[in-house]
């Protein structure tokens, strides 16, 4: 397994850490606070003028033609900058899929989202329980057409998509529909980092199958598992620029005539949360390698979730108390690195959720 990154997420690393270094500072965070709801347009739409958004789509779409690695490459970056895009569920997620499994109609659709003309979201959060695999929506084929049934929570910026990937199960088969949003009932929720994200219901709407049934599961296991490693890497992106922001307030901040990082609690703190940025780091990477390849890649995907969820917690808790005061001080940047790496955490299913699904899949493995 070689970790080196590739000339293209070296090159796409760097340029989106340029644009949102340029465009997201410390006051345009404020602002978005601020707001109604977190959006940063301008900073999407430098997104797409740059080429950053269909770097990693296929040639059939637009893009590049790079791949997942290229994908956490520049997610890793947005987690940095706290970029409030949907980078994750519109290209990685709905991009990724309609361009892999989409008909020629769909495709023009992640041509579009690529170039930032329109917005795509997924739909994997369920209402009553974290199990993602057995959607609880339902279709059914109706004159020829398909409809769909049912309710989904936290659909990222699901007020603004042109269309919503829903998994739904079709007589007990699991298939990924798009939806309209027109055509359902869309109403916002207040999550921990003010994110866009939305609580989505329809009844009997009209919907697009995504692939075949026949595909259906594979489609769904495409969107589960890329956006597990996307939150994943965006978490790590986060925790980085939090462990550095921690790091610089030790040197700084002095008591008793000293700097607290000297202080052996505080250093001892530091300590684990580089270990656990680092255990973090390594995941990613080889979920997104083993992805990469084609490999069976679920135990290493589930392994980034839970060190996201897991050291995040650890990571966003000393962020705040090495900060002390300042650390929930909404006029300082700190607590927005808090609450963002609390939504990553919870986000698709928290650390417990994702380590049962690692002790599923140990226990279906011959001794």
């Amino acid at each position: 397994m070689d970790f080196t990154p590739t000339e293209a997420q070296q090159d796409l690393a760097r340029l989106t850490g340029e644009v949102c270094g340029k465009l997201v500072t410390a006051e345009r965070l404020r602002e978005l606070d601020a707001g109604d709801e977190r959006f940063d347009e301008p900073l999407w739409r430098s997104l797409a003028e740059t080429g950053v958004l269909s770097a990693a789509l296929p040639e059939s779409v637009g893009g590049n033609d790079f791949g997942v690695q290229e994908q956490t490459a520049i997610l890793r970056e947005l987690g940095k900058s706290l970029a409030a895009v949907p980078y994750l569920s519109s290209i990685a997620l709905g991009a990724g899929a309609l361009a892999r499994f989409g008909d020629a109609n769909q495709q023009k659709l992640a041509e579009r989202a690529g170039a930032g003309e329109l917005i795509l979201t997924a739909a994997l959060s369920e209402p009553q329980n974290w199990e993602p695999t057995a959607p609880s929506s339902t279709a059914v084929a109706a004159d020829g057409a398909w409809r769909i049934t049912g309710a989904k929570i936290t659909v990222p910026f699901a007020d603004r998509a042109e269309r919503i990937l829903i998994p739904a199960t079709v007589s007990g088969v699991a298939a990924v529909f798009l939806l309209d949003p027109a055509n359902a009932t869309v109403t916002g929720q207040q999550v921990v980092d003010r994110s866009a994200e939305y609580s989505v219901e329809f009844t009997d709407a009209p919907a697009e199958l995504v692939g075949t049934l026949e595909t259906g599961a594979q489609i769904l296991d495409f969107l589960l598992t890329r956006g597990w490693l996307g939150l994943a890497a965006t978490q790590l992106g986060t925790l980085e620029r939090a462990l550095e922001l921690t790091a610089d307030y030790a040197r700084e901040r002095e008591q008793f005539g000293k700097a607290i990082g000297s202080f052996q609690a505080v250093a001892q703190r530091l300590s684990d949360a580089y270990i656990d940025v680092q255990g973090l780091r390594l995941a990613v990477t080889q979920a997104a390698w083993t992805l990469s390849e084609e490999l069976p890649a679920e135990a290493e995907v589930h392994t980034a979730k839970f060190w996201a969820a897991d050291a995040g917690h650890r990571v966003a808790h000393t962020l705040v108390h090495v900060h002390g005061g300042v650390g929930i001080d909404r006029d300082h940047v700190v607590h927005n690195y808090f609450t963002a790496a609390k939504h990553h955490e919870f986000a698709l299913g928290t650390a417990t959720d994702h380590l049962t699904a690692l002790g599923s899949l140990l226990a279906q493995s011959p001794a």
